[in-house]
């Protein structure tokens, strides 16, 4: 009887208005709390599992220290520049999962979801074969470009040698987006600490004792991510998974084609994404700047990119959960999961700022004693703190529109805001105006405000109803299609 007289709408509306909107803010409060749950649930291992498999390569380079400096140069060149091209359109490609996956999942259509993840795997493995080129031509492409003839041909070979490296890709970020798409989230934690772990100490048995040179260091990389995804793989078809993995289905060749045109525009709105600032180096080498100005602006890089596996986390979580209630018909939980992943990705961001603006002085320490280049690292601070500022909305944005599948969209808006608006700027305050890596940096940084201003703008003006209506059209043609 008392609970009727509490949930009686007439009662209610005779309430005090203050207890009515004490007991308005308890709700918004729990609702946040659970919402936050279930964005940090999927974050939290996709943050934790990138810096885990990036710490493999940097295992390897720990290892390889009897290595002459060519060769610790060509397996940095082979893995961060040849490996990064692939490794962002790759995973770009296989994003697509986390719209159809997590609108599958929302609508509880849960033997699609196996079917997606069949479909990625044909359609992502096609591509990497087609990518091979560039290991295959790794030599004659970075003479091109003007690197010196004896690291160019020392990295083809290593390029050649982690080609399996690359053809793990298709598997291991399908994995990843089918089991987050399902908040199975732990086992993709768990698999990446012991393949952290397990790599450790192969690299030491093969890179360290017996000495296997840059082919050993390869290898060992490629042995680490198929480790994971092959766990993954287990997981998934050893019950895992039951509802999600019903078997290998011929129905995953229904719909290449459609499939692979929204993958190539994930693919495109990622890889450019990832290479941006990467840029930043390489325009830095057409102007007259000093080695410690470039080995400053490395650094500085370097902490970008570290940190951008923060924020990369909530991409993903803000793709699963908007797929997630999009799917389910659930307009107003789409529209309340990005405001929480909003703020709380821009809570972090301004951590992190304020991180770098406090210990300024001492952030290059970590990496050099070099007088000069922590002097130029403390003059970039304050430019990298605001990249860092900038950079945590944009990729919950981006998340909405995987979610929301904007991806082509998306590809467009970040061709024109890093391509015709940040690169040009770049070059015109850095080359032209002579304000050197300052001048070229702020260029950029203009091109992601743009991105992220236009983002924002779709995102806000979105009518979330409508997208609701096209998550069950496509759902239903899918499951028309499937019969």
């Amino acid at each position: 009887m008392i609970q009727e007289e509490e949930n009686d709408p007439l009662l209610i509306s005779h309430r005090p208005q203050k207890q009515q909107d004490e007991s308005e803010t308890e709700r918004l409060i729990i609702r946040t709390w659970l919402e936050s749950k279930k964005i940090w649930q999927i974050a939290g291992p996709s943050i934790f599992s990138r810096l885990a498999m990036f710490f493999v390569t940097v295992i390897v380079q720990s290892f390889a220290g009897h290595l002459s400096d060519l060769d610790l140069a060509a397996i940095s060149i082979g893995t961060t520049v040849i490996i990064s091209l692939t490794f962002g359109f790759l995973l770009g490609m296989a994003s697509v999962l986390e719209t159809l996956c997590g609108q599958a999942y929302g609508a509880k259509q849960y033997h699609m979801l196996g079917i997606y993840m069949q479909r990625s795997w044909i359609v992502l493995f096609f591509c990497a074969v087609l990518l091979l080129p560039l290991f295959i031509f790794a030599t004659p492409i970075l003479k091109f470009i003007g690197q010196p003839d004896e690291v160019a041909e020392r990295t083809g070979l290593v390029a050649l040698w982690l080609i399996p490296f690359h053809l793990s890709f298709p598997f291991q970020f399908s994995l990843q987006r089918f089991l987050q798409s399902q908040l199975q989230t732990g086992v993709i934690a768990w698999m990446s600490a012991l393949v952290l772990g397990l790599h450790a100490f192969v690299s030491w048995v093969v890179v360290y004792k017996m000495r296997a040179g840059i082919v050993g260091s390869a290898l060992t990389i490629a042995f680490a991510w198929w480790v994971s995804a092959l766990g993954m793989f287990g997981y998934t078809v050893c019950g895992g998974c039951h509802q999600t993995w019903t078997g290998f289905s011929t129905q995953a060749f229904v719909g290449l084609w459609e499939f692979f045109k929204l993958s190539v525009a994930s693919g495109v709105m990622l890889a450019l994404e990832n290479i941006y600032y990467r840029m930043l180096v390489l325009l830095s080498g057409y102007l007259q700047n000093t080695k410690s100005s470039i080995d400053a602006l490395s650094i500085c890089i370097t902490i970008y990119g570290w940190e951008s596996m923060i924020p990369l986390g909530f991409l993903a979580a803000t793709g699963v959960r908007v797929a997630n209630e999009l799917g389910a018909g659930n307009a107003k939980g789409a529209k309340f999961s990005i405001t929480v992943s909003v703020f709380t990705s821009l809570a972090v961001g301004f951590l992190f700022w304020l991180i770098v603006m406090v210990f300024h002085e001492k952030l290059a320490m970590i990496f050099t004693s070099s007088i000069p280049v922590i002097s130029m690292v403390n003059e970039l601070a304050v430019m990298l703190a605001f990249t860092i500022l900038s950079s945590c909305i944009q990729p919950v944005l981006l998340g909405v529109a995987v979610g929301s599948g904007w991806q082509v969209i998306a590809a467009f808006v970040n061709i024109g805001s890093y391509y015709l608006v940040g690169v040009p700027l770049g070059l015109l305050l850095g080359w032209l105006l002579s304000f050197g890596v300052k001048g070229t940096w702020t260029g950029l940084l203009s091109g992601t405000i743009v991105q992220t201003l236009i983002l924002a703008a779709i995102t806000l003006r979105c009518e979330w109803d409508k997208e609701v209506q096209k998550a069950r059209i496509n759902i239903t043609r899918e499951m028309a299609s499937n019969q």
